[in-house]
């Protein structure tokens, strides 16, 4: 059974005070293009291949999927749409990538493993 990655692009970005405040989009883009590399290689404790999905809001909607990482731009409420996407994977191994003590809780209710953002994001780039 493949693991399905949900990377809270907000959140991760959010981790490294590297000027993306300026420039949401981009940093959006930039994780994007870095969670390539997860797919094959997978992370700490599920290997890959991975299913990867970020999940974008606000400034950063409308990033372009790429064949290998699904961008999800949220409606509304980023950690609305991550909630979604573990209940709709009931049946894999759903691991979320956030620092959200809130979305934390309600993801793993739903029985997803939480992992923090230096998992895929450095915390120098």
């Amino acid at each position: 059974m493949r693991t399905l990655l949900v990377v809270d692009a907000a959140n991760t970005v959010g981790s490294v005070p590297d000027g993306w405040w300026r420039d949401r989009r981009g940093a959006a883009e930039r994780l994007r293009d870095g969670l390539v590399a997860y797919v094959e290689a997978g992370i700490d404790g599920h290997p890959g291949p991975l299913d990867v999905v970020l999940v974008v809001e606000g400034a950063a909607r409308g990033v372009e999927s790429l064949p290998d990482v699904r961008v999800e731009s949220a409606p509304a409420s980023g950690d609305d749409r991550i909630v979604e996407l573990v209940a709709e994977a009931a049946a894999e191994v759903v691991v979320v990538v956030t620092a959200d003590r809130e979305l934390r809780r309600r993801v793993e209710e739903l029985g997803a493993v939480c992992v923090g953002p230096r998992t895929v994001y450095p915390t120098r780039r």
